[in-house]
């Protein structure tokens, strides 16, 4: 017995080893991008940490690396124009003029938005209500006085740097454009990081593009867009257009409309 016992032993030790070793292997993770984190910035990231993660890949091999700038496709782009639907508007790129206001603002659900992004947002409107979400229109256009106030608030309340990547100076926020629109669903996850983990949220990131918006601040990008992650907060650029965003793979509007990151202000 004594012989046997120690001979089935001989036969289970390399399996045992082979075993140990796979599971080594593929217990390996992957570390989270580092990025230095400020104390005046502490209470945003803690916030920005409870949105969705982002993924990592199991091993430097299969990792596809985002397409670079160049690679995305290139088509005639109005950047610059006020009224034109793909305009950039960031840190690096204010209105002009600074106190510019839409020609075409139209009333609707409280807010008023341009009217192309006004009939657009009224079909996502609807289109969520008929799957079971019902979402809440939260804040469309802010005018150049209005957002001089906001972003008053903000500077006054959290420092100006704490400021900077939560609101807009007057002059640089896309609510000025009349393109721009905040949504919740009144499940207190309104305007919070959260609320990307609400129903409403999920649909948003998954059907917006269908009508034209974008997720503007999307999450982990707030060194390239200049803010922290923002799901409730979308941008109008048009059904084409958004459609060759999220089939582009490009994390931010500024990475494919090949304008390079803008985390400051001049």
């Amino acid at each position: 017995m004594t012989n046997l016992f120690s001979r089935s032993l001989v036969l289970l030790l390399p399996l045992f080893l082979l075993c140990t070793a796979c599971d080594a292997s593929s217990g390996k993770q992957e570390s989270l991008p580092s990025h230095p984190v400020d104390s005046s910035s502490a209470s945003s990231m803690e916030e920005a940490a409870e949105g969705p993660a982002p993924s990592l890949a199991t091993s430097s091999s299969e990792a596809s690396p985002a397409p670079s700038p160049s690679s995305y496709p290139v088509t005639d782009r109005d950047l610059t124009s006020p009224d034109s639907l793909t305009l950039l508007v960031n840190k690096q790129h204010p209105l002009n003029p600074l106190d510019y206001a839409p020609s075409d603002l139209v009333s609707w659900r409280g807010v008023e938005l341009r009217q192309p992004a006004a009939q657009a947002a009224e079909q996502l409107v609807q289109a969520a209500a008929s799957q079971g979400i019902e979402l809440q229109v939260l804040s469309g256009y802010r005018s150049y006085q209005t957002q001089v106030g906001t972003y008053s608030y903000w500077q006054q309340t959290y420092g100006q740097e704490q400021a900077d990547v939560a609101s807009a100076r007057p002059g640089y926020s896309e609510h000025q454009t009349g393109l721009a629109l905040d949504l919740g669903d009144g499940s207190g996850c309104n305007l919070q990081p959260c609320f990307a983990q609400t129903p409403a949220g999920r649909w948003l990131a998954e059907q917006a593009a269908d009508y034209g918006f974008v997720i503007r601040y999307p999450w982990w990008q707030h060194e390239t867009t200049g803010y922290w992650y923002e799901s409730w907060h979308l941008r109008y650029i048009g059904p084409d257009e958004a459609a060759a965003y999220r089939q582009s793979g490009a994390e931010s509007l500024e990475d494919f409309w090949g304008a390079g990151p803008a985390p400051h202000y001049n």
